[in-house]
């Protein structure tokens, strides 16, 4: 990041504080009043010439103003700002929904609230629970290049999906697999079944190798699926946020990706190897949908360990010195809850 002098230091925070506070443009005239320097608007106007080659602001096409970029968000944030302790309110609401519980109440009470206090998009990946362990795989013909692959856990849930074939496999080829398979991984976890195959199915008949290769592939996705657990509240609320609303093809990104899940599982992971509030500005979450977005993070502990991630997911125009104190005592209060219930 570059290194400012002390007055564009303060001209960049009066112009990210206007520019989140009232979603306009930010004029020289206006940052000559705010800012407090005795300057004139030709040197105002020089300095944000210079924060803006420097790629810290930007000036729209349909205005004399300027407002961030992602880089500036993230210098501010960085270097300029003071975050501001939670009201003494909001921290009692929040200490009164996450206490001992039953852990899926709290964790949901814990998304609907980063939700309520900021706006925004609240989300709250849970726990990941032990991987599942399988007690039978079953297969059924469904045409010539279709498989039905039944999986029954130890716990006696089962779950269905479809493979796709290269060639048609007959009745009993397909017992045969599944009693190769029962008899060799019942009571593992398909990411044990990887390990333990790998010597053995070289060793079969190529033809049969890739139905059960698919077999172990499909299920265990199917179980990571069904053990990646994700409480997402309020994400309706960025429908109300111009910033995000006006591009309707990145809105309907976002809402995909809200129902897959799966950028999500990337980032809230990478959350949970970090310690603290992380924040994501823009593209540096590497999520498209989340390129005009802001993901602010962080981790929650049972007994000492990070279990999970807090987050909250806004326009890149959010009131920093408010989100961050949010989602950390949200973290804060989540884990001594989770650590006093077990």
């Amino acid at each position: 990041m570059p290194q400012l002098d002390q007055r564009a230091q303060l001209l960049l925070k009066t112009l990210v504080e206007r520019y989140i506070a009232e979603g306009q443009p930010v004029g020289s005239r206006v940052l000559s009043k705010q800012s407090g320097l005795e300057l004139s608007p030709a040197t105002i106007r020089n300095v944000m010439s210079d924060l803006e080659e420097l790629g810290l602001i930007a000036s729209p096409h349909t205005s004399a103003g300027r407002i961030p970029t992602a880089r500036g968000y993230r210098l501010f944030v960085d270097t300029l700002l003071t975050v501001k302790p939670l009201a003494q309110t909001e921290v009692r609401e929040l200490q009164h929904h996450i206490h001992p519980d039953e852990p899926r109440r709290v964790l949901s009470a814990a998304s609907s609230l980063l939700s309520e206090l900021t706006s925004f998009a609240g989300i709250v990946a849970a726990p990941r629970r032990e991987a599942t362990k399988i007690r039978q795989i079953e297969f059924v013909s469904l045409s010539e290049t279709r498989v039905l692959l039944i999986i029954v856990t130890m716990s006696g849930d089962v779950q269905n999906r479809i493979l796709f074939t290269q060639r048609p496999y007959s009745a009993s080829e397909l017992v045969t697999a599944a009693n190769y398979l029962n008899h060799h991984c019942a009571g593992l976890a398909f990411h044990e079944m990887v390990g333990h195959l790998r010597s053995e199915l070289v060793q079969l008949q190529q033809n049969m190798t890739e139905l059960m290769s698919a077999a172990i592939t499909v299920g265990q996705e199917a179980m990571e699926a069904q053990n990646e657990s994700y409480l997402i509240s309020g994400e309706h609320k960025l429908l109300e946020v111009d910033d995000i609303s006006s591009n309707m093809n990145r809105l309907r990104e976002l809402f995909r990706m809200f129902e897959q899940k799966s950028g999500l599982v990337q980032l809230l992971d990478i959350s949970n190897r970090a310690e603290g509030v992380q924040l994501f500005i823009g593209g540096e979450s590497g999520i498209s949908p989340l390129d005009e977005c802001s993901v602010v993070t962080a981790p929650y502990e049972v007994d000492g360990q990070i279990v999970g991630t807090v987050a909250v997911i806004g326009p890149t125009r959010m009131a920093y010195e408010r989100v961050i104190p949010i989602v950390d005592i949200t973290a804060r209060l989540l884990s001594s809850a989770l650590s006093n219930n077990t």
